[in-house]
């Protein structure tokens, strides 16, 4: 199916996605911050800028949408039926870049969780749960 909807206007809808502060992004920090866990947001100065840095755990997590970062085996990881090269290379981009700044994050000795978009919204307190277990880890 072609879209329906000019490429102006497709740009404009695009340049509306959110990269920070996103509604997943808030709920985990709130689950975060209910369970006493104190942080940052969004350090410049660390490799890929991650959503969520706990300095006391020596941890970071980033809250990855499904779709943008190639959840594997996720229904909301799907490919556009136009310009599907042009998709599959910008994703697999984005998924590249994504391990870049995970290995130079734990080069530097940050642990590094990664919370998907449909776990965090599907079950909440489990994710909390999993994320809590990974900081307790040594």
């Amino acid at each position: 199916m072609a879209d329906t909807i000019s490429p102006e206007r497709r740009s404009w809808n695009m340049s509306r996605i959110k990269g920070k502060n996103t509604r997943p992004e808030l709920l985990l920090r709130s689950l975060l911050h209910t369970e006493g866990f104190r942080f940052r947001l969004h350090d410049p100065k660390l490799p890929g800028k991650p959503d969520i840095v706990l300095k006391k755990h020596k941890a970071v997590i980033f809250v990855n949408g499904c779709y943008w970062h190639r959840h594997a085996g996720c229904a909301k990881t799907t490919t556009p039926k136009t310009r599907t090269l042009f998709w599959l290379n910008k994703f697999a981009e984005t998924v590249a870049r994504d391990k870049r700044k995970y290995r130079e994050l734990e080069e530097l000795g940050w642990k590094v969780i990664i919370v998907w978009e449909c776990q965090l919204k599907n079950e909440p307190q489990i994710t909390l749960s999993k994320v809590r277990n990974q900081l307790e880890r040594n």
